[in-house]
């Protein structure tokens, strides 16, 4: 009662609070990071070794094995460690329990990294390690293409310009790009040359090591000058690395021209992507921590224009995946049915109360709620996200319940004839316990998401959170602003004498649909009155009904997420273990032939148009393990003509 009677009187305070809630709360919001699902933050270390040429049976057992056992002994918090091994390279995954101070680990595989490598083969080199979390995924991908450029020059545009210019970009993590080849000297011997001249191989390798080499020089100080001094230690141009001697002798000098021929090119290809049936290059940019995917795709695209001001003009970059726009359409999704919600509750307490006047007192609640709890998430560090968002769209009408009990029962006195105040004191102070323990009912029911563990933690915590503050800053909103609003809202309920005011056309419907309800009110009662009757064959039939719906469980399917429609389509093509990289490529181009033939151009584009999905073109991507698909889709189309091809 203390909080009613301190609203009535100082009811400009709470006015003034819910404005500033009403101002505050849209500010807190816009500066809060949007994304699809809460941060799983499950962190994870992934720490990459190569050795270039070594077996993927050697790399297991001469460097993985021996530094996994490492880490379990001087690593702390790993919940499990994962590993994958190729030809030439190892990649290693260590997942942390939830909490973990990373960087402690971070430094301790670091740590651990330096001190094997001793044991390893000769020749090995320090491993890359990598930090990042379940919520670190490719939120957009950006395929280059070029009818004029080279896969190599494809590749070093998007490595040494693109990917290092977006690297300023907040929150963004930018890999290597994927496809293309990279760019390299190469030096390709002729072996028989290298046998008529008596040579080997290590010759060549040993005179570009002397020969190429960046030495310190100094200065050179004349007179009153002094003089930066250069030596020609290290050739500047391609060319002048074929004029590099090997060896001098008797029969003359020979050049590495005269054996080999030393090229700009690039490394052996491992992976290949291709963009409608050409060769192209694919750059990912992957969200971390809490950045707001809606803040970097946006960001992004600002940079775009004034990267590709400096870029060839015949490069050519289309976006292959833009997840902001999953994220913007879930969020809206979520946002348009919470609104929808608040305005069928809305006219659902107008039919039932009758009133415009208490409708708008119990309607203004719902916003004022839905701000409170999103301000907190925000200072709280969450994120908005479709599970927040679906919390609070839930939790619409049950916000309304503590605002609509006080209002009905302050009208209630009214009706007896009591003064206004008086009538809200009354009706305020009779219902202040009630709705105290439903309040906390509602709240004590979502309290075991809190127990929950792993990535489930993650993603219905926040829910839970949502839905909690909702619910108190609510309770709080009736013991205070709702009295406040109705002090100055109900003035015109009754007149002087105390009987009610004359009715209005909406008083005359309000009635009509008041009995309408009291007759369907009278048909429960009967209904009720029947099964008490009939108690033993009415309980019967409950337990049938349950019982019957238990065997449908079987026939309901399970799954972490719903199936959903990401508007894409996704083919996954896998060819015999150990297929060259040249032939995997062969087999792709055989596959995009048969899919032309099946479907042209024209005709697909109607398919997709119809169901709804862009026919922005085709992206595939290949590596040397035979498989082949666009890259994070979510809807699997079967070909199944494709079965007959080689």
């Amino acid at each position: 009662m203390w909080i009613v009677k301190l609203a009535l009187s100082r009811p400009y305070t709470f006015l003034v609070l819910a404005l500033l809630v009403l101002i505050l709360g849209p500010l807190m919001i816009l500066r809060t990071p949007v994304d699809i699902f809460p941060s799983i933050n499950i962190p994870v270390v992934s720490i990459i070794w190569r050795y270039s040429g070594l077996a993927s049976e050697e790399m297991e057992g001469r460097m993985v094995s021996q530094f996994e056992r490492a880490m379990t002994a001087t690593v702390n918090d790993i919940e499990h460690i994962e590993s994958q091994t190729l030809n030439g390279v190892a990649v290693v995954k260590v997942f942390f329990h939830a909490g973990t101070e990373i960087q402690t680990s971070l430094s301790q595989i670091v740590a651990i990294s330096q001190t094997v490598i001793n044991n390893f083969p000769p020749g090995a080199s320090a491993p890359l390690i990598l930090q990042y979390s379940a919520s670190t995924v490719p939120i957009l991908q950006l395929a280059l293409s070029s009818t004029t450029l080279a896969e190599h020059e494809l590749n070093d545009l998007g490595n040494s310009f693109i990917r290092t210019q977006l690297a300023t970009v907040q929150g963004a993590v930018l890999p290597t790009p994927y496809g293309g080849k990279t760019r390299q000297i190469m030096v390709d011997i002729d072996p028989r040359l290298l046998q008529a001249k008596g040579l080997t191989p290590s010759s060549v390798v040993e005179a570009l090591g002397r020969q190429n080499l960046i030495l310190p020089t100094g200065t050179l100080k004349l007179g009153a000058l002094e003089y930066d001094v250069a030596l020609n230690g290290a050739p500047r141009s391609v060319q002048e690395l074929n004029d590099l001697p090997i060896r001098t002798g008797p029969g003359g000098t020979i050049f590495i021209r005269d054996v080999a021929h030393v090229r700009d090119g690039f490394q052996p290809q491992i992976n290949v992507v291709r963009r409608d049936g050409q060769r192209a290059v694919l750059l990912s940019i992957l969200k971390y921590g809490n950045a707001s995917t809606l803040d970097i795709v946006r960001r992004v695209k600002d940079e775009l224009p004034r990267i590709r001001a400096g870029l060839p003009a015949e490069l050519d970059i289309q976006t292959a995946l833009d997840q902001s726009l999953f994220v913007r359409a879930a969020v809206d999704g979520v946002v348009h049915e919470a609104i929808l919600a608040a305005c069928l509750t809305a006219l659902m307490i107008l039919l039932f109360l009758g009133s415009w006047r208490s409708t708008l007192i119990i309607t203004v609640s719902i916003p004022l709620s839905v701000l409170t709890s999103l301000a907190l998430l925000s200072a709280l560090g969450e994120t908005i996200n479709i599970m927040t968002l679906g919390g609070l769209a839930l939790a619409v009408g049950i916000l309304v319940d503590d605002a609509t009990v006080a209002i009905e029962n302050i009208t209630r006195h009214l009706e007896q004839g009591k003064p206004l105040e008086q009538a809200i004191l009354d009706g305020a102070g009779e219902i202040a316990v009630p709705t105290f323990v439903a309040t906390l009912c509602i709240c004590i029911v979502l309290v075991p998401m809190f127990l929950l563990t792993g990535t489930a933690r993650f993603l219905f915590v926040p829910m839970a959170m949502a839905v909690v503050f909702a619910m108190l800053a609510s309770y709080l909103f009736s013991r205070t602003l709702v009295p406040t609003l109705a002090k100055y809202l109900l003035r015109g309920h009754t007149d002087v004498h105390g009987h009610a005011a004359p009715p209005s056309a909406w008083g005359r419907l309000h009635a009509r649909l008041e009995h309408g309800f009291d007759a369907l009110r009278t048909g429960y009662r009967g209904l009720l009155a029947q099964a008490l009757q009939a108690r033993a064959g009415f309980s019967m039939l409950v337990v049938a009904i349950c019982v019957g719906t238990a065997f449908l469980v079987p026939w309901i399917g399970r799954d972490f997420f719903p199936s959903v429609d990401a508007g894409q389509i996704k083919l996954h093509l896998r060819a015999k273990t150990g297929t060259r990289l040249e032939e995997t490529a062969r087999l792709c181009d055989l596959v995009e032939n048969r899919i032309r033939e099946l479907l042209p151009p024209s005709e697909l584009e109607g398919i997709l148009d119809n169901i709804g999905l862009p026919s922005s073109g085709t992206n595939l991507t290949y590596n040397n393990s035979g498989t082949v698909g666009p890259a994070d889709a979510d809807i699997v189309w079967r070909f199944d003509m494709l079965r007959d091809l080689p």
